[in-house]
């Protein structure tokens, strides 16, 4: 390599940075030194060749101490980042060797509906692996879940605030769903027409930015029952769907249902859907995957079988209920 040649990553260069990353963090050589277990006069010297390499003074010399110069800070601001990925790419390949749970993190409402009734088909296929489930239903950040050994969001998005790495699990449809002895104490519920305010249960989380009575309001409007906006508030509202659903399971009205999230309750006959139209969502169910975890492929791989799984059941229940498209 040239004097005017850029610097290369090679083992060299590699171990000039190194030195200067802990000379620009500690503001000097000595405890650089201390810190990498080198002499003072070592770390000292793979800077000066590092800042020949590059062409510039990185670190000034003052007796108060080292201080940047601005290209050095250009350079340590890198050279931070980059190690800091490196070193939590290393801690999280050595918990995963040493068998360390992985996180996946999605909503308490996924989590209970969907995803815990589908582990033990995990850990029948990957009986070495233990997962660590995550309620949570914040905007999936890369940088954090890197921070903290997330291996995998799954998130319910509309296409706008799809990460762009997010992969599709499966789309999500609105249905109504209440007891059948809700339905029986309620002889007057023939038809969606019928419904009023009180009737209604809303969950406040459909998605970010949205109201809590947003589900009920667009499965009422695409099914042509037009509803004030006060009668609709008239219905109790939940600040999650975990409540909302448990309010409904108890037979105290009607929610507006996921199929995601209610699929089993109405296979096992304990949840009805009193009016046989479905809405579909702009939303669905995304997975966004760590690209510097180990085991974020497998999940991935995983969570698509059992979605296609999931859509079978679910498609075959819209044909054998004749639930019609609106």
């Amino acid at each position: 390599m040239s004097p005017s040649s850029p610097a290369s990553l090679s083992p060299s260069v590699l171990a000039w940075l190194r030195c200067f990353d802990a000379a620009a963090r500690c503001g000097s050589f000595t405890r650089a030194a201390l810190e990498l277990h080198v002499s003072q006069g070592a770390v000292s010297q793979q800077v000066k060749k590092l800042e020949d390499r590059v062409g510039h003074v990185l670190l000034r010399r003052t007796p108060a101490g080292l201080t940047l110069t601005p290209e050095g800070e250009q350079l340590a601001a890198a050279t931070r980042d980059s190690f800091r990925a490196l070193e939590s790419a290393l801690q999280r390949l050595h918990a995963a060797h040493v068998g360390e749970p992985v996180n996946v993190s999605c909503s308490p409402s996924f989590a209970m509906f969907w995803l815990t009734l589908r582990l033990g088909n995990f850990y029948r296929v990957h009986p070495d692996m233990a997962l660590r489930i995550i309620g949570e239903s914040d905007t999936a950040d890369p940088a954090r879940m890197a921070q903290d050994n997330i291996a995998a969001a799954i998130r319910f998005e509309t296409a706008d605030g799809n990460s762009d790495d997010a992969v599709t699990l499966f789309d999500e449809w609105l249905v109504p769903v209440a007891t059948p002895a809700f339905m029986q104490e309620n002889p007057g519920l023939r038809e969606a027409g019928d419904l009023r305010g009180t009737h209604l249960l809303h969950a406040a989380d459909p998605w970010e930015g949205t109201e809590p009575t947003e589900e009920w309001a667009r499965w009422l409007a695409a099914v042509g029952v037009p509803v004030p906006a006060t009668a609709l508030r008239l219905g109790t509202q939940f600040n999650h769907s975990l409540l909302a659903m448990q309010a409904a399971l108890g037979g105290q009205g009607i929610a507006m249902g996921r199929l995601a999230l209610v699929l089993r309750y109405l296979m096992q006959g304990r949840l009805v859907v009193p009016f046989r139209q479905r809405v579909r969502l702009q939303a669905s169910y995304q997975f966004i995957g760590s690209p510097s975890h180990p085991e974020a492929a497998t999940l991935l791989s995983w969570l698509q079988d059992e979605a296609r799984q999931f859509m079978q059941q679910r498609d075959a229940l819209f044909d054998t209920e004749q639930i019609a498209i609106s």
